[in-house]
């Protein structure tokens, strides 16, 4: 078993860390403040085929493993969470079309979509269905031209910004078999936006509401076949669970590393903070964390790549330990801060607000627990 990256996977990273270093990280706090992220980074993005990361070279994608795009979004974190889990959801939305959309929905979507000409967004959960997807009612109705689709979606990160919608609706019965998906355009009649939420973290993307009003959907933009869209939304959130575990990470290490460097300047009683053992025993704690949590996340990344029959329950059990232990960390490091650590010039603070949601979003972590139990007592058959 060897646990090395590859050259072709060291130089992903590395290439991804220094596009984040040079083009994100110095802006990260006025794109924050701004609450948007400036449209110019996506055509850069698109350059090093990040718009499409895991969308087969046949349909003009990179054609990465789920492993290779944990370290791009793992690296891309380092600079700043919040754009690199919103480059994320567009990959997984792109995925979902390049494998379960037809000729016409890639060449009308996932075509711009993979040059990050068309920015995508996510919509399945809704006011009064969050963990429990299945329930969701927004729901489209046949016509002739297409779908007249009604409801609303919430908590939906590039709302009002993003250039189309990858909505999970509702096409006949109750339940999870009546679910279907659709391409909405940004512009398309019908289609509006709630206010722009005031959140806690991930501040530079923007989150509103997407609301159906009578919007008209033609035929040609429903992905795939009628009622199987609940199954293509839990299959492109095995890989987006990965890729969140990894924006955890990539924050996380970002404020391991700043705590380090800190704690060598910082000095108390006569010498840097860094040789106090007391101190060192904490710093040894969470690399020790970083690189269980690193490992877990690489495994199950491994299983979704080899199609493993428990790849589903890996990609649950890393999510929730992944973000979780990014979360501590994060947490840790602004105590070895001190009071600076509360202070927006050190981005440490930052770094905790961006990582909270990590446990809420791509399903709770309680979510994560009930799906790795149910797999357990599969198992025990």
């Amino acid at each position: 078993m060897d646990f090395a990256l590859s050259e072709e996977q060291t130089a992903i990273f590395d290439m991804a860390h220094a596009f984040g270093q040079d083009h994100i990280a110095p802006f990260a706090r006025e794109w924050e403040a701004e609450g948007t992220i400036p449209r110019a980074l996506w055509g850069n993005l698109a350059e090093l085929g990040f718009g499409g990361l895991y969308v087969s070279e046949e349909a003009g994608g990179a054609g990465l493993s789920r492993l290779d795009a944990t370290l791009v979004f793992e690296a891309l974190s380092m600079a700043c969470p919040s754009v690199a889990s919103f480059l994320s959801i567009h990959n997984m939305c792109a995925a979902m079309l390049d494998k379960f959309g037809s000729a016409e929905v890639k060449a009308r979507y996932l075509t711009p979509a993979i040059h990050l000409q068309t920015v995508l967004s996510y919509c399945l959960t809704e006011p009064g269905a969050g963990s429990d997807a299945a329930a969701l009612k927004t729901r489209a109705a046949r016509t002739n031209e297409g779908y007249v689709l009604n409801g609303t979606k919430a908590f939906i990160s590039g709302g009002g910004y993003s250039d189309a919608y990858v909505v999970m609706c509702r096409t006949s019965e109750e339940g999870a078999r009546g679910i279907s998906t659709l391409v909405v355009e940004n512009g398309a009649a019908g289609l509006s936006y709630g206010g722009l939420e005031d959140k806690m973290g991930w501040r530079a993307q923007p989150t509103r509401q997407v609301q159906f009003d009578d919007c008209m959907v033609p035929a040609d933009a429903l992905v795939g076949e009628e009622g199987k869209g609940f199954r293509y939304a839990m299959n492109g959130l095995d890989g987006g669970r990965l890729n969140i575990s990894a924006c955890s990470l990539g924050g996380a290490q970002a404020a391991l590393d700043k705590t380090l460097a800190y704690m060598g300047e910082r000095k108390a009683f006569g010498q840097p903070i860094d040789q106090f053992q007391a101190l060192q025993f904490r710093v040894a704690d969470l690399e020790i964390e970083l690189q269980a949590a690193r490992t877990f996340l690489r495994q199950a990344a491994w299983k979704l790549d080899q199609g493993a029959p428990d790849a589903t329950k890996f990609c649950a059990m890393a999510k929730k330990f992944v973000t979780e232990a990014g979360s501590r960390v994060a947490d840790q490091c602004l105590q070895l801060h001190g009071g600076y650590g509360y202070l927006a010039d050190y981005g440490i603070e930052k770094i905790v607000r961006d990582l909270r949601v990590h446990q809420i979003l791509e399903g709770t972590n309680e979510i994560m627990r009930l799906i790795t139990a149910r797999a357990l007592l599969a198992e025990r058959g």
